[in-house]
């Protein structure tokens, strides 16, 4: 009965010391109340039930009585207890590769992703104390011409501006000369893109894959109804990110969107080729273009498969498009609902319809009980 009790007293010292640490409660204060603990009166505590019974609160310890010696023990256990050295905490505190110019932002060597013109590193926001993407994009990609750089620029400052859910929040950019990068802040999504999420999650329901959709033609339908229009020129599920905790959906990478006039028409080539409409190829396109993108998304998103992943050059996609032939991978869909939906975001630009337009199509209706159940 003595051992159960000295073990019980042990418990108790052991929940006081951890209460006392979360408090930061110096050393000196601990041994002057463990003293006053080791003289606490005999009898308050004759028999074991009673330890058995205790609710273990700090409020509680100055009714115990602890054997002065048995106190002692753990007095000194405790004070052997390893401490976080400040100075190695320093020393092995994760150090910036580099700060932007104002000092805020500090850029980690973990590279998130990369792609032909940009590289994507995790970032810290120390002012706001949060995780962030910091991105950079080699100049050269869009050659030396001033005015292309200047328009570059302007574009970019005008995404700053942007405010809306399902849009990735910029938060600041600069230019490095030396380096010769536009290097620009944006939000980080806790878990990633929305291709690598879906490979996580093998069995998704039709009811999800809708979810994300409305989520991405609200960003789409935000970005083409803004005045100026902004066309986002590069949407593919590698730049559409997710916070899996909550289902929230944000579309990224607007660094190389493309701000256009009345007319809403642009003409410069730039996106991945596995969902690039045909009229982007023609360098002569509209903001229709990021519907056709949408539409290779969401294959991709039910199929688990990039679209023409059978063709092994950028030719052979090329031709692909351009003459009308869908991607394999259209075959495997096998919801005709969901078949016939992505046909109508790959169509012909003239029959293509909206981000409004879509959001109102009857399949993008809120789901029934039956597509809970069912996988794609």
């Amino acid at each position: 009965m003595d051992d159960k009790r000295n073990v019980a007293k042990g418990d108790v010292v052991r929940a006081w010391c951890c209460k006392c640490s979360e408090e930061d409660i110096m050393y000196e204060q601990q041994h002057m109340i463990y003293t006053s603990l080791s003289t606490m009166i005999m009898e308050r505590v004759s028999n074991f039930e009673f330890f058995d019974s205790l609710k273990l609160k700090i409020e509680d310890l100055e009714e115990l009585l602890v054997d002065s010696a048995f106190v002692e023990v753990q007095r000194k256990n405790f004070r052997t207890m390893p401490t976080a050295d400040p100075e190695t905490s320093d020393q092995d505190r994760e150090l910036f590769v580099e700060v932007d110019p104002s000092g805020r932002f500090g850029r980690y060597s973990d590279l998130l992703g990369a792609g032909a013109v940009k590289k994507v590193y995790r970032g810290f926001d120390q002012e706001e104390g949060r995780d962030v993407a910091w991105n950079q994009v080699k100049l050269r990609s869009f050659g030396g011409d001033p005015s292309v750089l200047k328009r570059l620029f302007s574009e970019i400052k005008l995404l700053q501006t942007l405010e809306n859910e399902n849009i990735i929040v910029l938060y600041s950019f600069w230019r490095d000369t030396k380096n010769s990068t536009l290097n620009f802040i944006t939000e980080a999504c806790a878990s990633g893109n929305l291709r690598d999420y879906r490979k996580k999650h093998r069995r998704v329901s039709l009811k999800a894959l809708k979810n994300w959709s409305r989520q991405i033609l609200r960003g789409l339908e935000y970005l083409h109804n803004h005045e100026p229009c902004i066309i986002h020129r590069d949407l593919n599920c590698s730049n559409i990110f997710i916070n899996g905790n909550i289902g929230k959906v944000k579309i990224g990478d607007l660094g190389l969107a493309a701000v256009v006039g009345k007319n809403h028409n642009a003409h410069t080539l730039l996106g991945t080729p596995e969902y690039m409409a045909p009229e982007l190829y023609e360098e002569d396109y509209n903001e229709l273009v990021d519907i056709y993108s949408f539409g290779m998304c969401l294959l991709e998103m039910a199929t688990m498969e990039i679209p023409y992943s059978e063709c092994d050059s950028i030719a052979k996609i090329y031709r692909k498009v351009t003459s009308g032939v869908m991607p394999q991978a259209f075959n495997k869909v096998t919801d005709l609902e969901l078949k016939s939906f992505i046909e109508r975001c790959i169509g012909q630009p003239r029959v293509r319809p909206s981000a409004s337009d879509l959001l109102k199509d009857p399949f993008l209706m809120e789901a029934n009980s039956e597509e809970s159940d069912c996988s794609v």
